[in-house]
């Protein structure tokens, strides 16, 4: 990520301008939940307000997971049976939930490590395309079309929103460790 460009979008990474675009909005999402995260500890990133809640921990591993079916969706042609089988090996992470409640125990570096190795593998593929590709339209959801940008669009704004989830559960996190000061 190009800290000195951060607010700026343009283009970068020797990717086509339209590419471009797309992955600069892409690294201020993805900086900003960074910023959230990086000096969390194990402890903070395991906590679940209660058993039905997400922890920041599995948020991270969902935006990793999320990432990572778009690739298969977008970057290859795989039959529907191919993709559900990919998407079952992402689970627990892609869907959360209840069952997700097993993503624990990593140190945020971790998380952070995977979210870089999938997005240089998205900009890497990115490289390779070309525009045009950003609008070719398939069907996508509720019957109606979508193209490739919007598809990738999903992607930062799927972590965009459960990064309003992060600081949500950061505020309940800290509250009760005070509430356990005062008792």
């Amino acid at each position: 990520m190009d800290q000195d460009s951060m607010f700026l979008i343009k283009e970068k990474y020797g990717l086509q301008k339209d590419f471009a675009l797309l992955v600069s909005m892409m690294d201020y999402a993805r900086l900003t939940t960074i910023q959230e995260v990086e000096n969390l500890s194990m402890q903070e990133l395991d906590y679940r307000a209660h058993d039905e809640a997400n922890s920041i921990g599995m948020l991270l591993a969902h935006f990793d997971a999320v990432e990572k079916i778009y690739q298969a969706l977008t970057f290859s042609d795989l039959s529907d049976e191919e993709i559900d089988r990919y998407a079952d090996s992402l689970e627990p992470a892609l869907s959360l939930g209840q069952a997700a409640e097993v993503i624990r125990g990593k140190e945020v570096g971790e998380y952070l490590d995977r979210l870089d190795a999938t997005r240089r593998k998205t900009i890497d593929h990115f490289r390779e395309l070309p525009e045009e590709w950003l609008y070719e339209e398939t069907d996508w959801w509720y019957g109606k079309k979508g193209n490739n940008f919007f598809k990738w669009f999903h992607v930062f704004e799927d972590e965009i929103n459960h990064r309003g989830q992060i600081r949500m559960i950061k505020k309940i996190y800290s509250k009760e460790k005070e509430m356990e000061k005062i008792d």
